[in-house]
C-alpha cells in the first residue's frame, strides 16, 4: 500500500488544481478538512473516509439514485484516493454501506465515465480488503460476488477508459487472493465462466447477423468481440492459469475466433492463446497444461483448411515450448510423432500451411531439444534423436518437393539443433542435399548452401567433405569438382579440429601454389588465376579453424608456426588471413575465459571450457616470442597502410607472452630505436626527407616502425621498464627534426592508461610527466598538437591533488587550441577544458609560486570552479585577437558544460564582461562573442539573462547588417532563440529602431511557417504557387544566395535589402537587378517541391562546367518571369506577333516594369491563363497517328 506521505502529495495536487474540471473536488475537500479541524479531529485516512462516506449518503440516495452529480463525482474521487489507505477491517465492516452506496453509479447506463471510473476505483480497494468468509458468500446476497459480477459487465462497456478500469480491476483482485489453502481466487471459476460465456454469446451473435446478411461492414470491424477476447485475456493472465473444467471449450472458442478473415479478431485470439501458455509456464499452474494441449490436439482442423491451420499451427507450436520448459525431457520423447504429425502439413497445396508448418517444426527443434541430450545423452535419447533425423529425412523425398525451400530451413535448424550430434545423423540429408546443389537446373542454391553451412558449423568440415569431397587435386570418377564448398566453409568453419587443415588443404594448398611457380614469369593464363585463387580461398579458412580449435595442444606444433612463419615471409597476399588466424587463436580462448559461465554450459556450446582455454593459452605462450620476432619483421616489411592487421595481431600476442620475453623483446626494440634515432639525428637536415616529401608506396623511416612497436609494446611492459620509456620519450619530444615521430610520442601516454601497469606509472611518475610537457611545449609540431592535448589529458587524470599547479601552466596552450584549423585538435581541446573543469572542482590547493612566469613568493589558491574561470578571464587582456577569441570561445564551452555549478554572481559577472566585446571592431573576437550571447541565451537561467537583453540586443543589432562570416545569419538565428525564450515583445522593447524591421521579418517568417506547416503539398501538374522566392529553405539561401536573395517578401514592409534576411518571396512589383537570372530552367521529378532545379539565365547558354554552376542549383522550382519586351510581341491568344510594332499589341498582355498586367490583372494569373490553354482540360491534343482531339 501507499504511505500517507504519498497520499499527502495527492491531496496537495487536488489543493492548488490547475485544471477547471478539478475545483470543485477542491472545495469538497477543503469543506471536509474544515469539519474535520472543527470537531477537532486529525485528517487522517479513516477520518477522511468517515466524512466522505458521510457526503456520499447525502449525493447518492440509492431508491432515488445520484441526487447531485457534481458533489457525486468528486466524493467519489476523493473516496478513490483514500479507500486504499483505511484498514481493512473498517472497509470489511462498511462493505454492504459502500456498495450499496456506489451500486447507482456501477448500474445506470447514464452515469458519466469520470464518475463511474472512480466508483470502480473504489469497488476494487473494497475487494482487495475481503476475507475469505465474505467470499464464500452466494452472488445472490450482497456480496464480493455481486461486486465481481458488476465489474465483469463493465470490463466489456463501450467506452474505452471505464473497460481499461474494470479490466485492471478485475486482474488485480484476481492476482490478490485471500489467505487460504487455495491457490486459485475464490472467484476465478466464475470469471473465467462470465468470460466465456460473453465471448461464446458475442461469437454467436457475430455469426448469425453474417449468415442473415447484415452488418457487412462489421465483418471487418467487431468491437464487441474484440472486448469479449481482451476481457478473456485478462482474467487468463490473472487467475493463475484458466481454469482446468473450461480449457476445452475456451479453445474451441478461441479456434473458431482465428477462422475470421478479420486479422485483429485471428490475432487477438492467438493473444489470449499466448496469454495461457505463459500463465502455465510457472510450476504451480503446470498441472493444467497438459489438458490445455490435448484439447487443442482433438480441435485439429482439416488437412486443407488454410484459414485455420496456420493459427492452430501456431498454437500447437507455442504450447509446446511452454511443455519443454516446464518439463523437457517428457516433451523430447514426444518430438519424433509430432514432428510427423505436423510434417504431413508441408504437403498441402496451401503456401500459408507449408510456411507455418516449417516454423513450427523448425520452433521444436530450436525450443524442444534440451542442452544434455547433446552433452550426456542417455541410450533412450540417442534413439528419440535418431528417428527424429530419420524424420527428418523423409522431408527430402519427392513427397514434399513443392515445399523444398520450406524443408531446407527445417533441415538447417535440425543441424543446427544437434550441433556435434548431427555426426553422423545428418550424413544422409547432407549427401541428398550436396547432389541437389550441384545439379546445374536445381534453383534453390542459396537454401541448400544454408542447409551445408549449418552442417559444417555443427558436424564439422572434416565430416562434411568425407561426403562431399572438393575433388580439386584428384578428382573421382564421374564427379566434378566443389570449388564451390570453399566459401560455405570460410564463412561457416569453427570449433573444429585444426589437424584437418594441416592434412586437408595444406597440401592442397602447395599443390596449387607449385602450378603457379611452374607457369613462370609468362603471362597468366585464366587456368593459373584460377589455382591463384583456389590458394586464396584455402588459406581464408585458416581464422575458422583458429577459431577454437579443439586440438590446439598438439596441431600447433613447431612445424606447423616455421611453416605460417615461412607463409608470412614469402606470400605477402595471404598475411592478412594468416595474421587474422594467429589473432583468433589467442582471442578466441579469451573470450571463453572472460564469459561468466560455468564449464558446463561453455563445455555445451563448444565443447571448450575455462580449464581447457587457459592451457591453449598457455601453449601458445610457448611460441609467443619465436611469433614475434617474425611478425616485427613482417611489420617493418610492409607499407603503413597494410599494417593493421599485423599490429592487431602482434598485440594479441604480447598478451600472452611471458615477462621475460617481453622485457628481452622490449629491450631489443629500444634498442634498435635508439640506434634510429641517433642516425636520424646525425642525418643532414638537407638530406633528410619528409613526409610530404615520400611516395605512398615508399617505407617510413626505421624509427617510426620501431616507434609504433614501443606503442604497442607499452601497455604490457612491467613497471621497471617504465623509466626507460619514459627516458626515451624525453629524448623524443624535444625533437622539431621528425613532426611525425614526435606525434607518435605523444601518443604514448594515452596508451599507457588503457593497462593497470600504465596507470600506476602515471601516478607515480606523474611529476617527471608534467616536467617533461611543460618543456616541450615550445617545440610541439602542428601536426603533433592533438596528441599532445590527449597525453595532457592522460597526465591530468591521474594528478595528485598537491599538483594543481600543473592545470594553469598549461591552460594557455588549451585556450589556444581551441581555434586550431584541425577539427579533432580542437575537440580535444575543448575535452581538455571540461576535464581540466571537473579536476578544480574536486579541490585542492594550487602552488602559484611553480607556476612558469609567476612570482616565488606568490601565494596559493583553492582550487575550485570559480577559480578555473578566472584564471580563463585573464586571457580576455590577450596582446592579440585571436588570443582574445580562443578565450572566448572557451570560456563559451566551459560554461556550457558547468553552468549549472557556478554561483549567479560569477556567470553574471561573465557575462557582462563579455558583452563589451560585442562593440569591438575585431570580426574574430565578435564571432566568438557571438557563440558566448547564444549559449548564454539558450542555457543560463532566465534571471540573469533577461535583464541583460537591454544591452545584448543592441550589440547583436550592430552587425547584422554585416555580411562577411556570415554574421547577419549568425545574428538573426541568436534573435530566434531570444524570441523564442522570452517573447516577441520583449526582445522588440530591447531593439533600436533601425533593427526593428528584422525582428519583424523574422517574426513574419515564424508566422509564415507555422501557417504553411499543416498545408498539403501539391502535386507537380497543378498550378504553380505564388513565388516565395528562389530558395526553398535558409540553408539554400545561405549557401547558393547573394545578398539580393535576402530581401524581404510582400508581407515584409522594408525598402532595403540591407534591413533583410528572409529567404520568403519576392514583392511582386519589386525590380530585380540586371544580372540576376530572370528565366528558370531545369526539371525536378514528380514529387512537388522536392526536386532539384538549375536556375538559367535567358541571355546565356548554361554551360555545366562552370564553377559557377553550382551556385544555380536550388531545391525550389523558380517560376518563368516573362521580360517586358517579349511579352510585348505576343497577342491574347499567346501567340507571336511580327511586324506589328510593340505598342499595337493588346494591352491585356503588357506587362509594365513592376509586374503588373495592363488590366490590373497580376502576373501569375496571365501565366495560369497560359498554362490553362496549352495544357489544360480544354486544351487540343494530338491522338494516335498525329491526329488532333478535343
Amino acid at each position: 500500500m501507499a504511505n500517507p506521505i504519498s497520499l499527502e502529495e495527492k491531496l496537495n495536487k487536488i489543493r492548488s488544481p490547475k485544471l477547471q474540471n478539478q475545483r470543485e473536488t477542491a472545495v469538497v475537500l477543503s469543506a471536509v478538512e474544515d469539519t474535520l479541524k472543527d470537531q477537532n479531529h486529525d485528517t487522517t485516512p479513516t477520518a477522511y473516509f468517515a466524512a466522505l462516506l458521510a457526503l456520499l449518503s447525502q449525493s447518492i440516495v440509492p431508491p432515488d439514485g445520484i441526487v447531485n452529480k457534481d458533489l457525486a463525482s468528486s466524493v467519489v474521487y476523493l473516496l478513490d484516493l483514500i479507500i486504499s489507505h483505511v484498514p481493512a477491517a473498517l472497509l470489511r465492516s462498511k462493505f454492504s454501506q459502500i456498495l450499496a452506496s456506489l451500486g447507482p453509479t456501477l448500474t445506470n447506463q447514464d452515469v458519466e465515465a469520470p464518475l463511474l471510473r472512480s466508483s470502480i476505483g473504489c469497488l476494487e480497494s473494497l475487494l482487495l480488503a475481503q476475507d475469505s468468509t465474505a467470499w464464500a458468500l452466494s452472488q445472490s446476497q450482497i456480496s464480493p460476488r455481486r461486486a465481481v459480477a458488476g465489474l465483469l459487465t463493465l470490463a466489456s462497456d463501450h467506452r474505452p477508459k471505464v473497460r481499461k478500469r474494470a479490466q485492471d480491476a478485475i486482474a488485480h483482485v484476481l492476482r490478490h487472493p485471500p489467505p487460504s489453502p487455495a491457490i486459485d481466487h475464490p472467484v476465478a471459476d466464475m470469471c473465467a465462466e462470465t468470460a466465456l460465456r460473453t465471448l461464446s454469446d458475442t461469437l454467436a451473435a457475430s455469426g448469425a447477423k453474417k449468415r442473415k446478411g447484415k452488418d457487412h461492414v462489421q465483418e471487418q470491424h467487431q468491437p464487441s468481440l474484440i472486448h469479449a477476447l481482451q476481457l478473456v485475456k485478462t482474467v487468463a493472465s490473472a487467475s493463475g492459469g484458466w481454469p482446468s473444467k473450461n480449457i476445452e471449450p475456451l479453445c474451441e472458442v478461441l479456434l473458431g475466433v482465428s477462422r475470421s478473415s478479420n486479422e485483429y479478431l485471428a490475432l487477438a485470439a492467438l493473444e489470449v492463446f499466448e496469454t495461457l501458455f505463459t500463465g502455465m509456464a510457472d510450476h504451480l499452474s503446470a498441472p493444467k497444461l497438459p489438458r490445455l494441449m490435448e484439447a487443442v490436439s482433438e480441435l485439429k482442423p482439416s488437412h486443407n483448411d488454410s484459414q485455420l491451420l496456420p493459427p492452430w499451427i501456431a498454437v500447437v507450436s507455442r504450447g509446446y515450448d511452454v511443455s519443454a520448459q516446464i518439463s523437457p525431457d517428457e516433451t523430447f520423447q514426444k518430438l519424433p510423432a509430432l514432428f510427423e504429425m505436423v510434417s504431413e502439413y508441408l504437403s498441402s497445396a496451401s503456401h500459408d500451411i507449408r510456411v507455418s508448418a516449417s516454423e513450427c517444426l523448425i520452433s521444436f527443434l530450436v525450443n524442444c531439444v534440451p542442452d544434455y541430450v547433446i552433452t550426456n545423452p542417455s541410450s533412450t535419447d540417442e534413439k528419440v534423436s535418431e528417428k527424429l533425423a530419420r524424420a527428418a529425412e523423409d522431408l527430402l523425398s519427392v513427397k514434399y518437393q513443392s515445399a523444398w525451400m520450406e524443408v531446407f530451413h527445417v533441415e538447417a535448424a535440425f543441424c543446427e539443433a544437434l550441433r556435434w550430434k548431427a555426426n553422423p545423423l545428418a550424413r544422409n540429408i547432407v549427401a541428398a542435399i550436396g547432389e541437389l546443389r550441384a545439379s546445374v537446373s536445381f534453383n534453390g542454391k542459396k537454401e541448400a548452401d544454408s542447409v551445408l553451412g549449418k552442417a559444417i558449423t555443427s558436424m564439422g568440415p572434416e565430416a562434411v567433405l568425407k561426403i562431399l569431397p572438393l575433388n580439386l587435386r584428384t578428382p573421382q570418377n564421374g564427379q566434378g569438382g566443389r570449388a564451390w564448398l570453399l566459401p560455405l566453409l570460410r564463412d561457416n568453419v569453427i570449433n573444429t579440429n585444426l589437424a584437418h587443415f594441416r592434412a586437408e588443404f595444406i597440401p592442397l594448398s602447395e599443390a596449387m601454389y607449385q602450378r603457379v611457380i611452374d607457369h613462370g614469369d609468362t603471362e597468366k593464363t585464366m587456368e593459373i588465376k584460377i589455382f591463384e585463387t583456389i590458394v586464396q580461398q584455402i588459406w581464408a579458412l585458416f581464422p575458422g579453424y583458429c577459431n577454437l580449435p579443439l586440438d590446439l595442444g598438439h596441431a600447433f606444433d613447431q612445424d606447423f608456426a616455421e611453416l605460417i612463419s615461412n607463409l608470412l615471409y614469402a606470400q605477402p597476399d595471404l598475411r592478412a588471413d594468416v595474421c587474422r588466424g594467429l589473432q583468433t587463436l589467442v582471442d578466441s580462448n579469451r573470450e571463453i575465459l572472460a564469459v561468466e559461465l560455468g564449464d558446463e554450459e561453455t563445455r555445451s556450446r563448444s565443447r571448450i571450457t575455462k580449464t581447457i582455454a587457459q592451457a591453449n593459452l598457455d601453449h601458445l605462450a610457448t611460441f609467443a616470442g619465436n611469433l614475434l620476432a617474425v611478425l616485427f619483421n613482417v611489420y617493418s616489411q610492409t607499407l603503413p597502410q597494410f599494417r593493421g592487421y599485423i599490429l592487431q595481431c602482434i598485440n594479441a600476442y604480447l598478451s600472452v607472452t611471458r615477462e621475460k620475453e617481453l622485457l628481452e623483446t622490449f629491450t631489443r626494440v629500444n634498442d634498435l630505436l635508439e640506434s634510429a634515432l641517433a642516425e636520424t639525428i646525425s642525418q643532414p637536415s638537407n638530406d633528410r626527407q619528409q613526409p610530404k616529401d615520400r611516395s605512398p608506396n615508399q617505407m617510413p623511416p626505421t624509427s617510426h616502425t620501431l616507434m609504433d612497436l614501443i606503442i604497442t609494446l607499452s601497455v604490457y611492459l612491467p613497471l621497471p621498464t617504465f623509466p626507460q620509456l619514459f627516458s626515451l620519450t624525453s629524448r623524443i619530444l624535444p625533437l622539431t627534426l621528425d613532426p611525425q615521430l614526435q606525434k607518435k610520442a605523444y601518443k604514448l601516454f594515452p596508451r599507457l592508461a588503457n593497462s593497470s601497469n600504465g596507470v600506476l606509472a602515471l601516478q607515480t611518475r606523474n611529476q617527471d610527466l608534467q616536467n617533461l610537457l611543460l618543456s616541450s611545449a615550445s617545440a610541439t609540431s602542428p601536426p603533433a598538437r592533438r596528441d599532445r592535448l590527449l597525453a595532457i589529458a592522460a597526465t591530468i587524470s591521474h594528478l595528485p591533488a598537491t599538483d594543481l599547479h600543473f592545470i594553469p601552466s598549461v591552460l594557455s596552450e588549451v585556450v589556444i587550441a581551441a581555434k586550431e584549423v584541425n577539427e579533432k585538435a580542437r575537440s580535444a581541446a575543448f575535452d581538455l577544458l571540461v576535464l581540466m573543469g571537473r579536476r578544480m572542482m574536486a579541490g585542492g590547493t594550487i602552488e602559484q609560486s611553480k607556476i612558469p612566469h609567476m612570482d616565488a613568493g606568490a601565494p596559493g589558491a583553492e582550487a575550485s570552479l570559480e577559480e578555473f574561470f578566472t584564471m580563463m578571464s585573464a586571457g580576455l587582456v590577450g596582446s592579440t585577437p585571436h588570443a582574445v577569441s580562443a578565450s572566448i570561445t572557451a570560456l563559451t564551452r566551459v560554461l556550457y558544460e558547468f553552468h549549472a555549478e557556478l554561483e549567479s554572481n560569477v556567470i553574471e559577472n561573465l557575462v557582462s564582461t563579455l558583452e563589451l566585446f560585442l562593440t569591438s571592431s575585431n570580426r574574430e573576437i565578435v564571432r566568438s562573442c557571438l557563440g558566448f550571447t547564444k549559449v548564454a541565451i539558450v542555457t543560463l537561467p532566465d534571471g540573469i539573462v533577461r535583464p541583460r537583453l537591454a544591452s545584448v540586443v543592441p550589440g547583436l543589432m550592430a552587425w547584422s547588417k554585416e555580411h562577411k562570416s556570415r554574421f547577419r545569419a549568425k545574428v538573426k538565428h541568436i534573435l530566434e532563440r531570444a524570441i523564442r525564450r522570452f517573447g516577441f515583445e520583449a526582445v522588440e522593447r530591447c531593439c533600436p529602431e533601425e533593427g526593428k524591421k528584422l525582428l519583424q521579418n523574422i517574426r513574419k517568417s515564424k508566422e509564415r511557417k507555422k501557417r504553411k506547416k499543416g498545408e498539403a503539398k501539391e502535386a507537380a501538374d497543378e498550378e504553380q504557387p505564388t513565388r516565395k522566392g528562389r530558395f526553398e529553405s535558409e540553408y539554400d539561401a545561405a549557401i547558393y544566395g547573394s545578398e539580393d536573395d535576402d530581401d524581404d517578401d510582400d508581407d515584409s514592409n522594408l525598402a532595403s535589402s540591407d534591413d533583410n534576411n528572409d529567404t520568403g518571396g519576392r514583392k511582386a512589383g519589386r525590380k530585380t537587378r540586371k544580372d540576376a537570372p530572370l528565366a528558370a530552367g531545369g526539371g525536378g521529378g514528380g514529387g512537388g517541391n522536392k526536386g532539384t532545379y538549375i536556375v538559367e539565365d535567358p541571355d546565356e547558354p548554361l554551360d555545366l562546367l562552370d564553377r559557377s554552376a553550382l551556385g544555380r542549383i536550388s531545391s525550389r522550382k523558380p517560376v518563368v518571369v516573362p521580360r517586358t519586351a517579349r511579352a510585348q510581341q505576343v497577342d491574347v491568344d499567346g501567340k507571336l506577333v511580327f511586324g506589328s510594332p510593340a505598342g499595337d499589341v493588346d494591352v491585356a498582355m503588357a506587362v509594365d516594369q513592376n509586374g503588373d498586367l495592363g488590366d490590373g490583372g497580376t502576373l501569375e494569373g496571365g501565366i495560369g491563363a497560359y498554362v490553362e490553354a496549352i495544357s489544360g482540360r480544354d486544351a487540343v491534343r494530338r491522338g494516335r497517328g498525329g491526329r488532333l482531339k478535343f
